[in-house]
């Protein structure tokens, strides 16, 4: 249960059992900075998939906050590359400066991975477990449809963009919802719904990106 045999290699030991009974398919190895990881799809039976939960949730994705739920709900990230960025940096310009080749710069490579992997797996954490939380809650989920790639264009906004994950935090919202019996809809990016008035459905004309909060003319 521990143990996988490799061609060439032979037997590996495993710092955790497969989590899952089935037939196996196949198995692929990847490493990240120091540690290896090894991938393998299995094949299983899995249930119809039955929507208990008949609520409905609004999501809008940001940078200052991550998501805003149409129920008042406010998740932020924990945007890890904005915390390690200065780290990140100046372990750039140390690597940088080691001379190539030398042991000193294999090591210095290994410890920029590390963190280049470490800011990873806590964006990936944060993304995993949040999606989970959003999709046992709701059944229906309303998630607008970003120009991701057009954004990431943008200087002033890609990093901050990229350290959400706004692709990938749709991505899982729609395949795991699809596992628990619920439905993700894409809202147009061109539907007005931050100059909608939620009381009567009036339009507010002309409206600053800087406007959270504002009061209704027509009602």
């Amino acid at each position: 249960g521990k143990r996988i045999r490799l061609p060439k290699i032979g037997w590996v030991r495993l710092h955790e059992e497969l989590r899952f009974e089935g037939k196996p398919l196949s198995a692929t190895l990847s490493r990240e900075a120091d540690r290896w990881f090894i991938a393998i799809p299995v094949e299983i039976e899995r249930p119809e998939p039955v929507g208990e939960s008949q609520a409905t949730v609004g999501i809008d994705l940001g940078v200052s906050t991550a998501l805003t739920l149409s129920t008042g709900e406010k998740i932020d990230s924990p945007k890890p590359l904005k915390k390690y960025l200065q780290r990140m940096k100046r372990r750039s310009r140390q690597h940088s400066r080691k001379q190539k080749g030398s042991a000193n710069r294999r090591k210095s490579a290994v410890r920029l991975a590390k963190l280049h992997a470490r800011i990873a797996h806590i964006r990936k954490d944060w993304t995993h477990k949040a999606t989970t939380a959003l999709t046992g809650r709701f059944a229906l989920i309303g998630v607008e449809n970003l120009n991701v790639k057009g954004m990431m264009a943008n200087d002033k906004l890609a990093r901050s963009i990229g350290d959400v994950g706004f692709y990938e935090f749709r991505r899982q919202v729609e395949y795991k919802a699809a596992l628990s019996g619920g439905v993700v809809v894409a809202v147009d990016r061109w539907f007005p719904s931050s100059k909608t008035c939620s009381a009567c459905g009036g339009l507010a004309t002309a409206m600053l990106l800087s406007v959270r909060q504002w009061t209704c003319a027509h009602c």
